[in-house]
């Protein structure tokens, strides 16, 4: 049985996904908001909230665990260091999703996927 099973296939091996959102939540880290599809924001989401909750703790453990996923030290440092202390008093929700459309070429759900004001608390 499959109940409560998530999936995230788009057509894609699973090293081609985790590769995909790495590099996603990377951009998200760097630029703070990116444009993409409704479907792979939300999975996106995801990824990016669990780091930026390790982030949030500091450890040396922590850290290790945030480069194995991401895959970018000087993300992970960006994380650490500036993204995760800025959301210390919040307790989740630290990204936020806006849609903006269909795309034109193929009718994809199109969205905004931006990191929350870190000072509107």
């Amino acid at each position: 049985m499959r109940h409560r099973v998530h999936t995230f296939k788009i057509g894609r091996t699973g090293s081609h996904r985790r590769a995909l959102l790495a590099n996603m939540v990377s951009s998200l880290f760097e630029h703070g908001e990116i444009t993409t599809t409704l479907v792979k924001a939300k999975e996106a989401r995801i990824f990016a909230e669990r780091l930026i909750t390790l982030g949030k703790s500091g450890t040396l453990h922590h850290r290790r665990l945030a480069v194995a996923r991401l895959r970018n030290k000087d993300m992970v440092k960006k994380l650490f260091d500036e993204i995760a202390p800025a959301y210390a008093k919040r307790q989740g929700g630290y990204t936020r999703i806006i849609k903006t459309g269909r795309r034109q070429g193929d009718a994809a759900e199109m969205c905004i996927f931006q990191l929350v004001e870190k000072d509107a608390e």
